[in-house]
């Protein structure tokens, strides 16, 4: 038995001396695989679609890249959006849209699903969207003017302003 033991014992080392030998290069081993790029694809937009214009108010946003980007790119994403764009200084979303495939009510929920603290406010349907350049003469008395200006001093609109008190302005 004391043999056997002995003999066992000059066994495993030996193994062990034979198959740690460090002049053995690596195994490589070479495997194939299947790689498969996601790419996604354009949207491709309906040439001779419908296109619509809305403009909404988005309440509950507390920050321009964080709250309004991410607005931004969920509605962009959606299929037969044509284009959108969040301003989180006015709190206004821009979003031109194909009729057939998204409505103001999808819109509504694309921004629901973005965040819960988000609400839609004041959707309508618009030819052009608001205009970003709003100028009014030193003469006005409208008050949206000295709202806008920040100015004690009255001011008048300008041919060409487009803030709402100055479009109703007969």
């Amino acid at each position: 038995m004391k043999t056997f033991k002995n003999i066992l014992a000059i066994a495993l080392i030996s193994l062990a001396v034979v198959a740690c030998k460090n002049e053995q290069q690596p195994e490589v081993k070479t495997v194939e695989t299947k790689t498969e790029v996601a790419v996604k694809e354009a949207k491709k937009l309906d040439p001779n679609a419908t296109y619509a214009k809305a403009e909404f108010g988005i309440e509950g946003m507390t920050c321009a890249m964080g709250c309004a980007k991410t607005i931004e790119k969920k509605i962009a994403k959606m299929d037969g959006v044509k284009s959108a764009k969040v301003d989180f200084e006015k709190e206004l979303a821009m979003v031109e849209y194909d009729e057939a495939m998204v409505t103001p009510q999808s819109l509504e929920e694309a921004v629901a699903k973005a965040g819960e603290t988000y609400k839609v406010k004041d959707m309508k349907t618009v030819e052009t969207f608001s205009n970003d350049k709003k100028a009014c003469k030193a003469d006005c008395k409208m008050e949206c003017c000295d709202k806008a200006n920040k100015d004690a001093k009255k001011m008048a609109c300008a041919d060409d302003c487009k803030m709402d008190c100055c479009a109703k302005k007969a």
